[in-house]
C-alpha cells in the first residue's frame, strides 16, 4: 500500500453503511447538561426485583460466572417453554435463551433472510429493524402508519410479493405506544401462513397493556417466531436475558447461530431472571399506566397524539411539523431531550417521550412541553 494512503483501518461497506443511533446521540447529548429533563429513555424506572438481585448475587459468589449451554440454562428455559407451550397450546414449540430481545431479533432475521429476500415492516419502528435487514443484504418493504398507527391488513397483502421471507411486526409498539389488536394480528397471522412467509412478532412489551388484552401471535399461528425478554418486564436492561420461541427448525437453526455469535446470554442474568418470574410486578406496571395518563392530561390541550394502548411511549406530533427541529429547539430553550421521529422512520413529524422517569422529572417535562407548544 502507498505510504501516503491513510492509517485509518478501512471498514467494511456493510459496517459503514450503518448510522449512529440517533438515541445514542441524545445519551450523549445527556452527559453535557447540568441538569436535563431525560424523557428520552427507553427502560424502566422501578428497581428490578429484590428476589432477582439476590439470586444473581448467590449465583456470582456461588462461582456460576460460565458459560451456559448455549440455549440457556435448562432450569430457565424449561420453565419458560412449558409457559409458552400452555399459553400457545402448541406443544411442539421450541424455545432458545438469547442474549437480550435484540440478540434474539438479530438471531432470527439471520436464520431466515438471504440476500434479495424481502421484509415487510411498519414505521415508525424500532431503530434496529431497518439496518439489521439491510445488514444481512435484505430488502426493506415499509408500510407508513402513520397518522393512526393503526396496521391495515389488506396493505399487508399487497406487500407480499415471491421475495417475501418475513413479516416483523411489534406490538405494543416502540415508539408510538400503539397495541395491535387481536383480530389485526390473528389477520397477518394468517396472510403469512397462507404465503409461506414467517411471521417474526417482538412482544417485549407484552406485559404493558392498559387498555385491552394483549394478543400473540403465536396464539394464530403454528409457524410465528416469538420475541421477547426481562428487560422491561423486570427492568433487567443491562443483564442482557432474553428469548425467542417458534418452529423447532427455526429455533434450533438461531441456536446454531448463537454458538458462533453471541455464545450464551450471561449465566448470572439468567439465574437472575428465573427468579424474577416469581415476582410480582402489577405495582410497577399500574405506576406506568398511571404516569402515561399524568402525561397525556398535561398535554392534551397543547399536542395531538394517539393515546398509547401499551408500551411506555408518548408520540405526539411535533410543533412546526419537524421532530428533529423540535428536538433540537427543546434541548436549547429547555434542557429536554426527546427523541425526533426520524430515528424511527423516513417521517419527519413527530417525536418520542418516555414516561417512565420520576414523577418530579415528569411534571418538569410536561412544563417544558407545555411552554415549547406555544
Amino acid at each position: 500500500m502507498n505510504a501516503s494512503a491513510s492509517s485509518q483501518p478501512v471498514i467494511s461497506r456493510r459496517a459503514a453503511a450503518f448510522d449512529s443511533s440517533g438515541i445514542r446521540r441524545v445519551f450523549d447529548l445527556m452527559r453535557t447538561l447540568p441538569d436535563p429533563i431525560n424523557l428520552s429513555i427507553g427502560q424502566p424506572d422501578f428497581p428490578m426485583p429484590e428476589a432477582a438481585c439476590q439470586a444473581a448475587c448467590e449465583a456470582t459468589v456461588s462461582g456460576r460466572n460460565g458459560y451456559t449451554a448455549t440455549q440457556g440454562l435448562p432450569e430457565l428455559r424449561e420453565r419458560l417453554e412449558a409457559d409458552v407451550r400452555q399459553q400457545c397450546h402448541q406443544p411442539d414449540r421450541a424455545l432458545c435463551i438469547t442474549s437480550g430481545t435484540s440478540g434474539a431479533l438479530v438471531l432470527a432475521l439471520m436464520a431466515l433472510i438471504d440476500p434479495g429476500d424481502e421484509v415487510i415492516f411498519f414505521e415508525p419502528a424500532f431503530v434496529m429493524y431497518r439496518p439489521l435487514v439491510e445488514f444481512l443484504g435484505g430488502r426493506c418493504v415499509v408500510i407508513d402508519t402513520a397518522p393512526t398507527f393503526a396496521i391495515d391488513p389488506e396493505q399487508v397483502a399487497n406487500a407480499i410479493s415471491s421475495r417475501t421471507k418475513a413479516i416483523l411486526l411489534n406490538s405494543p409498539n416502540n415508539p408510538t405506544g400503539v397495541v395491535v389488536p387481536g383480530e389485526t394480528v390473528k389477520a397477518i397471522a394468517e396472510l403469512a401462513e397462507r404465503n409461506g412467509v414467517t411471521l417474526i412478532s417482538d412482544e417485549l412489551y407484552r406485559c404493558y397493556c392498559y387498555d385491552r388484552p394483549f394478543a400473540s401471535a403465536a396464539h394464530f399461528s403454528h409457524t410465528a417466531v416469538v420475541l421477547d425478554g426481562f428487560s422491561k418486564s423486570h427492568a433487567m436492561t443491562g443483564w442482557r436475558v432474553g428469548w425467542l420461541h417458534g418452529p423447532r427448525n427455526i429455533v434450533e437453526a438461531c441456536t446454531t447461530l448463537q454458538q458462533y455469535t453471541f455464545v450464551c446470554a450471561p449465566q448470572v442474568g439468567q439465574w437472575a431472571a428465573l427468579a424474577a418470574l416469581d415476582c410480582d410486578m402489577s405495582q410497577s406496571l399500574a405506576e406506568c399506566r398511571r404516569k402515561r395518563d399524568k402525561l397525556m392530561a398535561g398535554l392534551e390541550k397543547h399536542y395531538r397524539f394517539v393515546s398509547p394502548g401499551g408500551a411506555f411511549y408518548l408520540y405526539p406530533e411535533a410543533p412546526g411539523g419537524s421532530g428533529k427541529a423540535f428536538a433540537e429547539r427543546a434541548v436549547a430553550e429547555e434542557q429536554l431531550l426527546v427523541v425526533p421521529g426520524t430515528v424511527f422512520g423516513n417521517a419527519d413529524t413527530h417525536f418520542r417521550l418516555s414516561y417512565t422517569v420520576s414523577d418530579e422529572m415528569l411534571d418538569r417535562g410536561i412544563a417544558a412541553l407545555t411552554r415549547l407548544a406555544n
